[in-house]
């Protein structure tokens, strides 16, 4: 859920052209070489003379024409040998390639099979399906909770004889900090900036409709799902008669306040925006589905400390790694920030801020594999995080000896020059993207036909329009599509380049 940054800035240095050994930022671990795979049958690269190999990054960079600066780096996975590299130690904003390492971090802390429970708790006995004391929705932090799950929760209860609760309904999220957004900078619409914490759904994102009706416009708020579409009575959206901007928002109420401007709505439609009370909200949801079950709820309340009690129904999450290739596949600003607020309270930390989380996992980095980006948050939406080629190479390598790892990015297509898929593509990409306004960024690994793994990063942007951008406060900021397009071109000519010239 990555998108436009819209309102950020940075500073970034000259391009440069260096080429170095990978070994200048190697792992803490040693990387030894290992025997090449062999060529699959009927695939044996043929060697080219000289002459007519692809060219290097250097020469398809200075004839792209993309404005901004460039850094990147490709190595042998298996050795850690440096192959190709302009600027490799340029520090620029990664975007959502920063989830990598974050996926890295998560997978090591947590393991691979960890899972988030999300529970509901009763605090005194069921007597002719009445509960005499509280109802606690308590929340794991499950990144990836939504409606369908919520219903479920409230059928077990009912399959349990529940019908009514005497004492109050509680929520509880306080198995993470709750933060009130994720980067500041953002305009507040932004449904890929939402809240987080230990208790969250639909990525703390709900629905705004808006249909004609009467002559004027009907605004709803629901918590959709794939078969649900339970109303939401905890945030209200309203008219308002101006030009710009678009939305307001206002949680200072007893209500999270939308206001959209009319002029804006055209024939109708919806969007996704985010909450910013991610407790209440999972709550009401809950709510209004054990109503449509038969069990009547009182309004939720938020608890701070999680009471005693027995468990009545529980919803676990998918294995983390299954949770980790959603992420890495949607680009979930939220999921990333869970897991690296979860990882950090499972390495001992306590952190109150996106910040301090990812100065832990920075220094986990460091420790783990020798290489410090500087991320200030988990995702890379936050202004401020930057990278070289160089470290993300670093921890490619070394993440590319877990055989677990490089399945769980994501299938990079190969395009033509006209963006359409390649017939017979020289190699298959699995690798993270990174989007934000003049900025572009791949990294992952290329294998070739003949079996050869090849460790890459492209870091792109454009510091000036990004800078222009941010003054803008366009959701869609002028000439933004055209030169992430632009970079996305150079992002296919490298590695195609890479996968034909190291085959």
């Amino acid at each position: 859920m990555s998108g436009p940054a819209g309102r950020r800035h940075f500073l970034a240095g000259a391009v440069s052209l260096v080429a170095t050994s990978l070994l200048a930022e190697a792992p803490a671990r040693g990387l030894r070489p290992q025997a090449r795979p062999r060529p699959a049958a009927g695939l044996r690269p043929r060697a080219r003379p000289e002459s007519i190999l692809p060219p290097d990054a250097a020469a398809i960079i200075a004839r792209s024409g993309l404005s901004g600066v460039v850094s990147v780096a490709l190595a042998d996975q298996a050795t850690g040998a440096m192959l190709d590299a302009v600027a490799p130690t340029l520090s620029l904003p990664p975007a959502s390639v920063m989830k990598a390492f974050t996926a890295f971090y998560a997978r090591e802390v947590l393991g691979p099979d960890h899972r988030f429970a999300t529970r509901l708790i009763g605090t005194g006995s069921i007597s002719g399906g009445r509960l005499s004391g509280d109802l606690i929705l308590a929340g794991g932090g499950d990144p990836t909770l939504v409606t369908d799950d919520l219903a479920a929760l409230v059928r077990d209860l009912r399959a349990g004889g529940l019908r009514e609760v005497a004492g109050r309904f509680l929520v509880w999220g306080g198995a993470l900090p709750e933060l009130h957004e994720i980067d500041p900078d953002q305009l507040p619409q932004q449904g890929y900036n939402p809240a987080l914490g230990g208790l969250n759904l639909n990525f703390n994102r709900v629905n705004l409709e808006w249909v004609r009706a009467g002559g004027g416009w009907r605004l709803s708020m629901d918590a959709r799902s794939e078969t649900l579409r339970p109303e939401v009575g905890v945030i209200r959206a309203t008219l308002a008669e101006r030009a710009a901007p678009v939305f307001t928002h206002d949680d200072s109420g007893a209500l999270e306040e939308w206001t959209v401007a009319r002029s804006a709505l055209g024939e109708g439609g919806s969007r996704w925006l985010p909450v910013r009370r991610p407790a209440l909200y999972a709550g009401d949801v809950l709510r209004t589905l054990a109503l449509a079950e038969g069990i009547r709820l009182p309004a939720a309340e938020t608890v701070a400390v999680l009471p005693a009690g027995r468990e009545l129904a529980r919803h676990d999450s998918a294995p983390l790694d299954a949770v980790v290739a959603g992420m890495l596949d949607h680009s979930t600003n939220l999921t990333a920030e869970v897991l690296g607020l979860a990882a950090a309270r499972a390495s001992g930390g306590d952190p109150a801020t996106l910040a301090q989380s990812a100065g832990m996992m920075r220094r986990w980095l460091r420790h783990r594999l020798g290489v410090a980006p500087r991320p200030v948050d988990h995702s890379g939406l936050g202004e401020g995080s930057s990278v070289d080629a160089s470290a993300m190479l670093a921890a490619l390598v070394s993440a590319g000896h877990d055989p677990g790892f490089a399945p769980l990015l994501k299938r990079i297509r190969l395009l033509d020059d006209r963006g359409e898929p390649l017939r017979a593509p020289p190699a298959e990409v699995r690798a993270k993207t990174g989007t934000l306004d003049f900025v572009s960024s791949l990294a992952g690994f290329i294998t070739t036909p003949g079996g050869r793994r090849l460790a890459f990063a492209i870091f792109t942007a454009d510091p000036a329009a990004r800078r222009g951008a941010r003054a803008s406060d366009d959701e869609v900021p002028p000439g933004s599509r055209e030169w992430n397009r632009a970079a996305r071109r150079l992002q296919q000519q490298l590695v195609q380049a890479w996968a034909l010239r190291h085959a």
